[in-house]
């Protein structure tokens, strides 16, 4: 008798511990699972100019942010300007640089990178461009209020 009390025992707390598992488990898929925060896929970047070669080394002299939906807002200049423009190009930030621009400048080396980064309606995005000094950049950047800020 002795002897089947401690099974009935034993097997009470197995079953117990694997309705906690179980119960835990549950909760857990729960709350990892993500409810929708509204209608819109998120839209929001980071915008920076930075003086150097590359974005990553680049020391950022200005930084805006970007938020595109429901509406545009943000620390960028011109916000409703710069959403339209990024979603007449689908994110292709590079359709915004003049390949050919009009410009008289220097030839000096006085690298300038512009990056953009974050999400484009839902998507990740990571953008820049590099160019020779800030001369440059303000004339390949003339049309448009995206990468003017």
């Amino acid at each position: 008798m002795r002897h089947h009390l401690k099974t009935v025992s034993a097997a009470a707390a197995v079953a117990a511990g694997v309705l906690t598992v179980t119960a835990v488990t549950t909760g857990a898929a729960q709350a990892a699972t993500p409810q929708p925060q509204g209608l819109y896929a998120p839209s929001d970047l980071v915008l920076t100019v930075g003086q150097g070669e590359d974005a990553a080394t680049a020391t950022v002299q200005r930084a805006v942010t970007l938020t595109c939906a429901p509406t545009a807002k943000g620390t960028h200049p011109a916000p409703r300007a710069a959403c339209a423009e990024a979603a007449a190009v689908g994110a292709q930030f590079e359709a915004l640089v003049d390949k050919s621009p009009q410009g008289v400048c220097t030839k000096e080396w006085n690298p300038v990178v512009i990056s953009v980064s974050g999400v484009w309606q839902g998507k990740h995005v990571a953008w820049s461009a590099t160019f020779g000094n800030p001369c440059m950049k303000d004339a390949a950047l003339t049309k448009g209020a995206l990468l003017n800020f």
